[in-house]
This record gives C-alpha cells, structure tokens and sequence, in this order.
C-alpha cells in the first residue's frame, strides 16, 4: 500500500490499538473506532481491577491521535465505506477488522430476561462495564456462583473471593481449566482456590437461574440441588465477533479467515485478533494478537515482505491469594501421546509441579505450577522445536534450573 492510504480499524482492545499505534510510528496514522466509552485498556488485567488490586487507570493503552466513538454497523465493500450507528459515513482505502470476540452466554433457563437483558445480578465478565458493575455489586459475604471454570472463571473467582465474596465454582467438565493444564496441574489450582475459601465443584452443570422480581435469588444444577446466590458470574468462554464480516459476504467459519499477510477474502479487509482465524488456528490470547498486530503494521507500512506465520503460545496466569502469588504457565500439547516422554518433578510441600512432554526428541509441551523460574528457557526450547540431546541432561537442566528465565 502506499502511505497516503486510509487505514480504518475497527476495535480498541489490545489487537487494534497495538496496530494503530505502531503505524502511527511507521508514519501510516490509523483512524481508529470504538464502541466501548473508556479508554481502551488492556482487557487481560480486568480481574486485577475486580480484585481491588489496580484501578481502572491503571490497565488503560495509549490511545492513538485519531480515537473515534461508535458503533460500525455495515460495511459497503464496493464503495469502501463503514457506516456507524450514528449514520455516519466512514471511507477507507484499508480496513482493519479487530473486533474481538463477546462473552458466551449459554442457554440455561431464566438466564435472560423478557426483553433479552441479563437479570439483575447476573453479569458477564469480558469489558470494563462487567468488571465495574461487579466490582458494585460485591461485598464481604455476598453469595456468588461463577459459572465456568476455564481461565476467565478460575480468574473470576479468585478476585472475588478476594474481595470477601462467598463463592461457589461450578465447572461442567471434570476439571479446571482443561484447555490448558492436565490432571495434577489442575489439581494444583483447585487447591489453591480452596485456600481462598472458593467451593469448588467439578462435573457439574448449571441448569436454571432463578429470579425474583427481575433479580437472580438461586442457581439450580442438573441434579435438582439449588444455591442461593445474590451475583451468578456467567465465564463459559468467548465466541469471536463476526457478525460484521459476516453480513459483508467476508469467508467467515470459525472465526474470520486470513491468509499470511492477514488479508481476508476481499484483499482490501484485513482482520486481526480474536475474531481472526489463521491457518485454521483462533487463538483467543493476547501475544498472538500483538504479534498479529505488529506484523500487519509492518506490511501496512510498505514492508511487503512482512507476514505473519502463526504464533506458539503460552498461557500464564498469576493468582494472587492472601499469602503469595500461585503462578502457573502451559504451552504445546500438556498431555502425552503413546510413545512421547513425559519429564515430571513435583513438590507438594512448596506446592510446585513441572512437567513437559518430549515427541521424537523435541519439546512439544510442558506446564508449570509454582515457581516459574524455568518458563523462559522451557518456552525457548519449544518455540525453537530443536532436537533435544539425546542423552536428557540438558532437558532436566532445564527443569530444575531457576535462573532459565
């Protein structure tokens, strides 16, 4: 492209503000819009502000020069035009999609309200606006029942029982957090949220959500058994936001399909983030996104050799309990397959646990609870998918060694 082009983004999370910063340092401004009223802020720490432990200020991005409220309601393809809810018409010569992804919000009774709202005191936890509503609504004893125990519940949880909430966990799968950690991790986190007083319940699925004059009085599982709850947090998971690419006749399937230079079907529409699906791959984490972002800077820009070939990700999580922090991190494949070999070291006074998983002689995995000393080096060895020595010295060097990162 050339550097006179307009280049319209769509989305102020970490995605689309990182892209319009960095052109903006390459000397290609951006114009960027966004519906949410705060200043764009980086939604990973949201459950630090829910646990009182940063203010919203805080976690707030850099916003770009050229910051526009709105909400895009279609794009013209033909004409190269995004039109916003306020009938305002927006030309581009490049446009970035980098909408995100929204909570998902299952389809449990009593769950929505006669004109499709959320009761009172049942809340979603993905933007600013659920945090502070939640952040209202808790108190020291108040009767909580998160729902979920993924990554965002598990998080969720936590900064609410540090807050003096009465929680109750309700994970529908056998454990916690089963994207990313195996068994004996997994256990690790429930021990540690037990800790904080957080009642933990596994293999078990949430059914019904009961009101009261417009606001949630109890929760009901499968089994008939009911809590009572004055806040129900709903964290199932995120869905990517599509709906505009959709309606633009974009190839959408999971998520929105790019190629290499991130490019959508039509070659004029890039998308990044959330909301991209990249050689098959949704992401959902925020360094393939920046990653994303910063490559489609430099292609925007006029480096046309820059691409972006995928990411290998890790997934950290600091839990900050009443004593000290519980850190975890999970990369690759955390379960062996028939013929890998599996390297474990466990510590159950100090709480620790490592173990990664070697296939033909390459790291494809590994997951950490405990002290992360060795996050660094192991994460090098995996991005880098080197043979390893044959003869594991180096790999258990590599466990053990705290001073890897």
């Amino acid at each position: 492209m050339t550097s006179n082009e307009r280049v319209v983004v769509i989305g102020t999370g970490l995605a689309g503000v990182r892209l319009a910063r960095r052109l903006g340092e390459l000397g290609t401004p951006a114009s960027l819009i966004g519906e949410e009223e705060h200043r764009p802020y980086n939604r990973v720490l949201l459950a630090e502000v829910l646990a009182g432990r940063y203010s919203p200020e805080v976690i707030a991005l850099p916003a770009p020069a050229e910051l526009r409220r709105g909400r895009v309601t279609g794009i013209d393809r033909a004409e190269r035009t995004v039109t916003c809810a306020d009938g305002s018409v927006i030309a581009y010569d490049r446009l970035v999609l980098a909408t995100g992804s929204n909570p998902v919000l299952p389809p449990l009774r009593g769950l929505f309200t006669e004109d499709h709202q959320l009761p009172e005191g049942v809340h979603a936890f993905r933007t600013m606006d659920d945090c502070l509503g939640l952040s209202k609504a808790v108190r020291p004893g108040v009767k909580a029942v998160v729902i979920g125990g993924g990554l965002l519940g598990v998080s969720a949880a936590r900064a609410l029982a540090l807050r003096g909430a009465q929680i109750v966990l309700a994970q529908q799968s056998e454990r916690l957090m089963e994207r990313q950690l195996d068994p004996a991790a997994s256990q690790l986190v429930k021990r540690h949220l037990t800790d904080l007083g957080v009642e933990v319940h596994t293999e078990c699925r949430v059914r019904d959500v009961r009101c009261v004059g417009g606001a949630v009085r109890s929760v009901e599982m499968a089994d008939g058994y009911a809590l009572d709850a004055d806040l129900v947090v709903v964290a199932c998971g995120v869905r990517p936001r599509v709906g505009l690419a959709q309606t633009a006749g974009l190839d959408v399937r999971k998520g929105v399909v790019v190629d290499d230079e991130l490019r959508t079907s039509d070659p004029y529409i890039h998308a990044i983030g959330d909301c991209a699906q990249h050689d098959g791959v949704l992401y959902g984490l925020a360094t393939p996104a920046l990653e994303q972002a910063d490559a489609l800077a430099e292609l925007l820009a006029g480096d046309t050799a820059a691409r972006y070939t995928g990411t290998r990700s890790l997934t950290r999580l600091t839990l900050t309990g009443h004593d000290s922090p519980f850190d975890l991190a999970a990369f690759g494949e955390t379960e062996a397959l028939p013929g890998d070999d599996v390297v474990q070291l466990a510590d159950a006074t100090r709480g620790t646990y490592r173990k990664v998983v070697v296939r033909d002689d390459r790291l494809v995995g590994g997951v950490l609870v405990g002290e992360l000393g060795t996050v660094g080096a192991l994460a090098r060895a995996w991005e880098g998918a080197e043979p390893l020595p044959s003869d594991g010295g180096p790999l258990l060097h590599l466990l053990t060694n705290d001073g890897g990162s």
